[in-house]
């Protein structure tokens, strides 16, 4: 215990990823990891501040935590830091306008953005959106820009549901990479911009956080 103590000393906040260490998602909404509800209760009762990070982009934020009280985890939309909210800030400070390649859990998000007439293009984890005709569609859109712009949320190569492995954006971010000749902006893990902005909204230092 001491040597927990010592590890923990200077340390305010904790950020905690959700699929596959909160929950495995799949059919029926998913099942809890054993011990993550207790875990992130005893969490929310200690000292710490405490903020929840996920690359998950089928699913709006709204619809990720009513799945995860559901469950039976104390979270609430204000706690997650997720890659659609911050691609949209993105989006609007600069002044693009994207083709939107994502699940239709996801484009919600995206309701308050300009998507006519796209000079970019914004990649999720689509899942079965990820057809030759979508995919093609997203490329031609890159390869008629004179400074294409291609923006993925989370770069991961596959993530498990209870029914087994799925493969995730990252496969398909890597081939619009090589067709176009170009490399995407990664938004959210494991971008250090996507972590700082989440330490940002717990009021945490780098260096207070575990």
């Amino acid at each position: 215990m001491a040597a927990w103590g010592e590890r923990l000393a200077g340390v305010r906040g904790v950020l905690l990823d959700i699929s596959g260490v909160l929950y495995d998602s799949g059919e029926g909404g998913g099942v809890p990891i054993a011990g993550s509800v207790e875990a992130v209760a005893r969490l929310k009762r200690s000292r710490l501040k405490v903020r929840f990070c996920t690359n998950e982009s089928q699913k709006s934020r709204g619809h990720l935590v009513g799945l995860l009280r559901h469950l039976g985890y104390d979270i609430s939309e204000g706690e997650v830091t997720a890659p659609a909210p911050a691609a949209c800030l993105i989006l609007r400070e600069r002044g693009l306008r994207p083709h939107l390649l994502v699940h239709d859990g996801v484009r919600s998000e995206f309701a308050q953005v300009d998507t006519s007439n796209p000079n970019c293009v914004v990649i999720a984890d689509a899942g079965e959106s990820f057809s030759y005709q979508n995919m093609n569609k997203a490329f031609q859109v890159l390869m008629e820009l004179e400074n294409p712009v291609l923006i993925s949320l989370g770069r991961g190569r596959y993530y498990k549901e209870t029914s087994g492995l799925m493969l995730d954006v990252g496969a398909y971010t890597k081939a619009l990479e090589y067709a176009c000749g170009i490399e995407a902006e990664v938004v959210g893990k494991p971008s250090p911009e996507f972590f700082k902005s989440a330490l940002q909204q717990m009021g945490v230092e780098a260096h207070q956080a575990q």
